[in-house]
């Protein structure tokens, strides 16, 4: 091993005893994690860590950094809501996303990554179930399906592998759905949102809560510039932005190797309240702040979408996007600062994207374009090199890589495989123990109401009407499960899927619908037959009011949501 290597481990172990110097006398490694973590025997923390760095100074592995495929002890994930993938630099021009482009170009860009669904509930039991949604249960959520956390915590490992997630407030993602299965640390900041009015008001209106961020955004300047402090926190955390960060690093700080830590943005999510430095940032206008009062009173007033409104969504979008690209960094920044940035692998993804009129609506609302399911993956590992790959990956696909990344074997229901030997640059093939197959197109569904604008929480698929698309590198194919009724889009000619090839279809075209029309109608039956009987867990008062906030609103006493923002 390299004498920096050596001296970085050497240094992580003399800080966690110069920081706890009592448990350290003790015998014992101070870690949150192992206090929280049932059946872990504390007192063997220090012993392990002895262990594997005695194994590294020695030039063996002893279960830290794995061998073969495996190039990381640690994984970070960070995944961001409604994230379309022209959003991010490496993707499309002249977008303002430093610190994820750097890390898009020394690592892996999937250059045609798709995600599940056209919204979190839809997409998240791939990211972190690698299962489709309504396959194990009928209902969305993880509380039947092997979850990527379950599987590392469970792992037949070396050395445990701690497990951590952490949520900015988004509903859909807390225990209520399943998500907290296997972290020894969780926590999705949706059970605080006050009792007091004044609080729950602001958690169902955050639009005013940003107007108050505007509103006092020079007092904090001007009381940060007068106590000579950092000025990266001078506005409200609208978004609960800073409260994932700070639990992100703490974990970081607090946590020996190896880890998984997934970490969720919601800043790029409706009604986008990014702060007015990031606004200024991306629109070169210093009097920009403005702009988001205006876009915001327009849309919350049902006005018309004029052209104008429309750029200043996009420059609030891609504000909040930059918000989050920079909280990314000091992610990055704590994993140097803790001696560990050369052995954790991180991997970013959209879990949907976001339409600003490109079929005619804002935000994402239930259907199967590009806008809403083209997003961003991006893979960078300690000993990977910069490489962009065209094959289609579903997000099911993040499961079994990080599985694969941290030397544990996946579940073997999971539907699709690790793409680490794309990233080798062998044949993604798939796991002869297996049946996921990494290269099977990529099948994404949505659920829609009476209108477009209806969204349900489907308790099952008998609460609106399935849409299923599929897609591989060039076509795309969206099919009416009930009616039948198909659509069949050209990429490389029609990016933005404009002219539907199955009105009058070619010999090809018709090819390709009837192979993806089959894929279609099989993952429609299997979905049927896991439909509930009975009805879905109802939700608290905290969680509904956080649902709210994102612009869903509950229409008792029939199970549907109509997406507002």
């Amino acid at each position: 091993m390299a004498a920096a290597q050596e001296t970085v481990t050497i240094k992580k172990l003399t800080r966690r005893f110069s920081v706890h110097p009592k448990r350290a006398l003790e015998g014992r490694l101070y870690a949150k994690t192992d206090y929280q973590r049932p059946g872990i025997d504390t007192t063997s923390s220090l012993s392990r860590l002895c262990h594997r760095s005695t194994a590294r100074i020695s030039g063996l592995d002893g279960g830290w950094r794995m061998s073969g495929n495996t190039p990381a002890s640690n994984v970070v994930l960070v995944t961001i809501d409604s994230l379309r993938a022209d959003a991010v630099g490496a993707y499309a021009d002249s977008q303002y996303t430093p610190v994820l482009d750097s890390l898009a170009a020394d690592g892996a860009v999937f250059e045609n990554a798709f995600a599940t669904g056209n919204w979190t509930p839809f997409s998240f039991p791939s990211i972190l179930g690698a299962r489709p949604v309504f396959a194990d249960s009928g209902q969305i959520g993880v509380d039947q399906s092997p979850t990527l956390a379950s599987v590392l915590s469970e792992a037949d490992t070396t050395s445990d592998i701690t497990t951590a997630g952490f949520n900015a407030a988004n509903g859909f993602l807390t225990s209520h759905w399943g998500y907290d299965q296997g972290f020894d640390q969780f926590e999705p900041f949706v059970a605080d949102t006050g009792s007091d009015l004044y609080s729950r008001y602001l958690a169902t209106h955050p639009t005013v809560e940003a107007w108050i961020q505007l509103a006092t955004s020079p007092v904090r300047r001007l009381r940060s510039w007068l106590g000579r402090k950092s000025t990266d926190r001078p506005f409200l955390d609208a978004s609960r932005m800073f409260d994932v960060e700070s639990a992100a690093k703490q974990f970081i700080d607090d946590t020996s190797s190896p880890f998984f830590l997934w970490v969720h943005y919601m800043d790029a999510h409706t009604p986008y309240v990014p702060a007015p430095r990031y606004i200024r940032e991306v629109s070169e206008d210093r009097l920009g702040t403005h702009q988001m009062l205006h876009a915001h009173v327009r849309t919350g007033l049902g006005r018309t979408v004029d052209e104008r409104t429309l750029d200043e969504l996009r420059t609030l979008y891609k504000a909040a996007v930059r918000q989050i690209d920079a909280s990314v960094g000091r992610l990055r920044e704590a994993l140097s600062t803790a001696g560990i940035a050369d052995e954790t692998a991180i991997v970013v993804a959209g879990d949907h994207g976001e339409e600003f009129q490109d079929h005619g609506h804002l935000a994402h609302y239930p259907k199967l374009y590009d806008e809403l399911i083209r997003v961003p993956l991006i893979i960078s590992t300690p000993d990977g090199q910069s490489q962009r790959i065209a094959r289609p990956t579903g997000l099911d696909a993040i499961p079994p890589t990080v599985t694969d990344l941290l030397g544990v074997d996946p579940a073997p229901d999971w539907t699709r495989g690790s793409v680490l030997p794309a990233m080798s640059d062998g044949p993604l093939a798939p796991d002869p123990d297996s049946d996921a197959d990494p290269a099977d197109p990529v099948v994404s569904v949505a659920v829609r109401g009476e209108e477009v604008t209806q969204q349900p929480i489907p308790r099952s698929l008998d609460d609106g009407e399935l849409l299923v698309s599929v897609r591989d590198k060039e076509w795309t194919y969206i099919e009416h499960a009930e009616t039948g009724v198909a659509e069949l889009y050209h990429r490389p000619t029609d990016p933005a899927q404009q002219d539907d090839r199955a009105v009058d279809p070619s010999p090809e075209a018709r090819e390709v619908m009837n192979e993806f029309g089959a894929v279609a109608r099989r993952h429609h039956q299997s979905l049927q037959e896991h439909t509930p009987e009975a009805p879905g867990k109802e939700v608290n008062a905290d969680l509904s009011a956080r649902l709210e906030a994102l612009g869903y609103r509950w229409s008792p006493p029939a199970s549907r949501i109509s997406l507002t923002g």
